[in-house]
C-alpha cells in the first residue's frame, strides 16, 4: 500500500514506530514492523507521486535502520587496518546493484548472516544512477530496507563507485562538469554514501 500522505503513514504505524517531531523514529514492536508497515513505507519511499514524500520515508527507512543498529558507515576504517597488517585473510566484495534493491540487498544480508562472512559493499556508478533511476537517497535507503527485513545488526557500507568525470562534457566546460561532480558528491553524502569512489580516469 502507497500512503497517500505523511500524517496517514504517522496513523499507520503508531504503536509499531514512535516519531519525534522531527520524524527521528524509535522502534516500539520490530515485529509489527515487518508484519507488513514496512513492505508500505518502502512502497511509498518508492512510488508515491510526490518527490516530498518519497524522500521523508527514504529518510525515514534509514532512521528506521539505524534505531534498530544496523547504520550506513564508512569502510576506510578497515582498509587502513588491512594496510597496517591489522586485519586480512579476506576480500571484500562490491556490489552494483540495479534494480530490485531492497529485495536484492535483504538477500545478501541474509546470506551473510547465514555464513558468518563479511564485510560487503553496496555500490552504484553515476552511469547506474542514471540508468536504473536511482537517486542516492532511494538507492541507500533501500540497502536500508533490506537489512531491516534481514534482521541485520551492524555497519552498512554503501559506495558510490566510479562516479566518473564525463570527457566529452569537461572538453566542452570543465567547471560545469566539476560541479555537477560535485553536486553528486554531496548528494551522495547528505544520503549516507560514506566511500566515494572518484573516476578521473576518462580524462587520460
Amino acid at each position: 500500500m502507497i500512503y497517500n500522505n505523511i500524517m496517514e503513514l504517522k496513523v499507520s504505524i503508531g504503536g509499531i514506530v514512535d516519531l519525534a517531531d522531527d520524524l527521528t523514529p524509535k522502534v516500539i514492536d520490530e515485529t509489527k514492523l515487518n508484519s507488513g508497515v514496512f513492505e508500505d513505507i518502502i512502497e511509498t519511499a518508492l512510488f508515491h507521486k510526490e518527490s516530498a514524500v518519497r524522500e521523508v520515508c527514504q529518510a525515514l527507512i534509514r532512521s528506521i535502520s539505524k534505531d534498530l543498529g544496523a547504520f550506513p558507515a564508512s569502510i576506510q576504517s578497515i582498509y587502513e587496518a588491512m594496510g597496517r597488517g591489522e586485519a586480512g585473510g579476506f576480500t571484500v566484495p562490491a556490489i552494483n546493484v540495479r534494480g530490485m534493491t531492497h529485495i536484492f540487498a535483504e538477500t545478501v544480508f541474509k546470506a551473510a548472516m547465514k555464513l558468518n562472512v563479511g564485510p560487503f559493499i553496496f555500490e552504484i556508478a553515476r552511469s547506474e544512477i542514471g540508468y536504473t533511476n536511482q537517486r542516492p537517497s532511494e538507492f541507500s535507503a533501500m540497502i536500508c530496507a533490506g537489512a531491516v527485513k534481514a534482521g541485520y545488526k551492524g555497519p552498512i557500507f554503501i559506495q558510490g563507485d566510479h562516479f566518473q568525470i564525463k570527457p566529452a562534457a569537461y572538453k566542452s566546460d570543465p567547471a560545469a562538469e566539476l560541479g555537477e561532480l560535485r553536486n553528486l558528491i554531496y548528494e551522495a553524502i547528505e544520503a549516507e554514501f560514506y566511500n566515494i569512489d572518484v573516476d578521473s580516469s576518462t580524462l587520460v
